[in-house]
């Protein structure tokens, strides 16, 4: 058992020193703007988005990832709508009329914050930031839209848990030097392009490379080895019906080394009251999720993945819930969200 709860530690470090440096996410289809700062006041309210994903459920010490992001808008006067605006009362924003009205948004400014708390066994990586985005129409559909964050990074050591007696020792260096608890500088820069169909972003994470270093019997932060995480999606909303609409999506996520993660979504909604979809994560599993929306103000959403490796004969797989709220929607009364993405 000491073998199989230090494999899984070990496990845990190496897939956050790289592959997982930055959180994995079911629904980021529901909240793009956790992975791309460019998004920043895209909506014609404030965006308050609490979520909380339990990996890997079964294995001790496994990663568990909770966030709070918030975003508007700044100097949007139009009350012209995007992709993920609110349906105006009386209409299905989701409707043929909306594709056939849709104009680009007035230039406008977005601000934002990002809080993020990503635990694995012994380390804990606790990022706050402050995002700016600013949003201009390039054509009479399409929109372009700019954005960074920029913060603090805290990465966090419990020695306590990296004992597993005389039997398994683990490098002297790291009790010696105490609990690790280093700050450092963190930014993120994206694009986004976007109409009442499409969306195209990019986004790079962690742009500011740090070094947590376990050598010469101290722990110390130096340069090189926390990558950046390139963030590549793309999506298109196709409408069924006046109330139903479909959206493929994917996501190619690049970090360093690592061979090249591909997620493929399809989200299927009605209206803007429900919505339910499945992702594809090749080499690693699937997941499905549903959500919905209650009285404009709340909306909820659940994922549950499933692992094709081997990590599914030792976890219950994984577990996501999405909390959103919508403070200062002017167009209706009885509908809610709205990501097409």
């Amino acid at each position: 058992m000491k073998k199989l709860i230090l494999s899984i530690i070990v496990l845990g470090i190496t897939v956050n020193t790289y592959a997982q440096q930055k959180p994995q996410y079911t629904q980021y289809v529901l909240n793009n703007y956790i992975i791309n700062p460019a998004i920043t006041g895209i909506e014609n309210y404030t965006d308050v988005k609490l979520g909380h994903r339990h990996q890997w459920v079964g294995l001790a010490d496994a990663p568990v990832t909770t966030y709070f992001t918030a975003h508007k808008a700044l100097g949007k006067q139009d009350d012209r709508l995007t992709s993920t605006s609110f349906a105006k009362t009386g209409e299905n924003i989701r409707g043929n009329d909306y594709a056939n009205d849709y104009e680009a948004s007035a230039p406008h400014h977005g601000i934002g914050i990002q809080v993020v708390n990503d635990r694995t066994g012994p380390l804990q990586n606790l990022t706050a930031k402050a995002t700016y985005a600013y949003h201009l129409g390039i054509s009479r559909k399409w929109n372009l839209s700019g954005g960074v964050g920029v913060g603090i990074n805290n990465v966090s050591l419990n020695t306590s848990k990296l004992f597993f007696g005389t039997d398994f020792p683990v490098d002297p260096a790291v009790f010696e030097s105490g609990v690790l608890n280093k700050a450092g500088l963190d930014v993120d820069a994206g694009l986004w392009l976007y109409s009442d169909k499409v969306y195209v972003g990019a986004a790079a994470l962690q742009i500011v490379p740090q070094k947590v270093d376990y050598s010469n019997n101290i722990v110390k932060i130096t340069e090189g080895k926390k990558v950046p995480h390139l963030f590549l999606t793309a999506g298109y909303r196709y409408q069924v019906n006046e109330d139903v609409s479909i959206t493929p999506s994917t996501m190619v996520k690049l970090v360093g080394p690592n061979p090249i993660q591909i997620d493929a979504n399809v989200k299927a909604q009605y209206r803007d009251l429900a919505w339910a979809g499945a992702n594809y994560r090749i080499g690693y599993g699937f997941s499905g999720y549903a959500g919905f929306n209650a009285y404009n103000v709340v909306n909820i959403s659940y994922a549950y993945d499933y692992s094709f490796t081997k990590l599914n004969t030792v976890s219950r797989g994984t577990h996501e819930v999405i909390l959103g709220f919508t403070i200062g929607n002017k167009y209706s009364m009885n509908t809610c969200p709205t990501r097409m993405w």
